[in-house]
């Protein structure tokens, strides 16, 4: 791989993808080359902030006939994410997905698929470095709490609830636990819902507001004490570090490696 790491970004017209096309134009060692939208209604587009002017396309597959990339980075949803990162490997193409939405038979898929080529693909549910820290400790206190709940809330136009993120915080308590969580059930529910999703005994509440960007809130009980836990993303830029650590990780990666604690070396660390 070259020192000069050239990124395009799926979804660039985006309000996540014009601000990953920003951080790499700054980002030493990085350097954006082209960007995919299916909006896209002109050949190129000028990166936010710079007088950088890259090619733009309506698909991967076409922006590939003129730039080939060292790593695409998408955060388009479900069935998009797949057929981007499937487009991707197929083109000798490494990928970062912040996409959410995406199933366990989907990620057997790319991993096989990124195994079998031998191009490496990050996946995670946020690049957020505060994020990823909260669902690390948040799976090691799981074990001292007997009640937990989980509150995320994301801007109004997220189209899923509950978030990746809270589904992998949850996912990380559940593990760090080894058991689902004790849950009281109310005699009387004169509001049907209000105490929330149930993810193995831990209520999960989804809120979408104008104002948010995204907020993820744990609350653990036990006798006689509550501990609560608390991650803000203030604006998008708080995603960008974790999305350039990962681009210059998996320029080197020739395999699947899901959720930005692998790339950070959590996974490794004793609870």
């Amino acid at each position: 791989m070259a020192s000069e790491i050239t990124v395009a970004v799926n979804g660039a017209l985006g309000k996540m993808g014009s601000t990953v096309l920003t951080a790499a134009a700054f980002e030493p060692g990085v350097t954006p080359i082209g960007g995919a939208d299916i909006a896209a209604s002109s050949s190129s587009t000028v990166v936010s902030s710079t007088s950088i002017s890259i090619p733009l396309a309506s698909s991967l597959s076409d922006l590939f006939k003129t730039v080939k990339p060292d790593v695409v980075v998408d955060f388009t949803n479900g069935e998009a994410a797949k057929s981007a990162i499937i487009t991707c490997i197929d083109a000798g193409v490494r990928v970062v997905s912040g996409s959410t939405g995406l199933a366990a038979d989907d990620f057997e898929e790319i991993a096989r698929l990124s195994a079998l080529k031998q191009v490496g693909v990050i996946s995670a549910s946020n690049f957020a470095l505060g994020a990823v820290v909260l669902i690390h400790i948040a799976g090691i206190a799981s074990k001292y709490f007997d009640y937990a709940d989980l509150l995320e809330s994301h801007h109004e136009a997220k189209v899923d609830a509950p978030s990746g993120t809270a589904l992998s915080i949850a996912e990380s308590m559940i593990e760090g636990r080894g058991s689902g969580f004790d849950h009281n059930v109310v005699e009387s529910q004169i509001l049907e819902g209000t105490r929330g999703g149930d993810y193995e005994g831990i209520n999960v509440h989804s809120a979408r507001m104008p104002g948010r960007v995204a907020r993820h809130e744990v609350v653990f009980g036990a006798l006689g004490q509550t501990l609560t836990m608390i991650h803000d993303s203030i604006n998008r830029e708080s995603f960008m570090p974790g999305v350039m650590i990962s681009v210059k990780r998996v320029s080197e990666s020739d395999e699947l490696v899901i959720g930005l604690a692998s790339v950070l070396g959590l996974d490794k660390l004793n609870t």
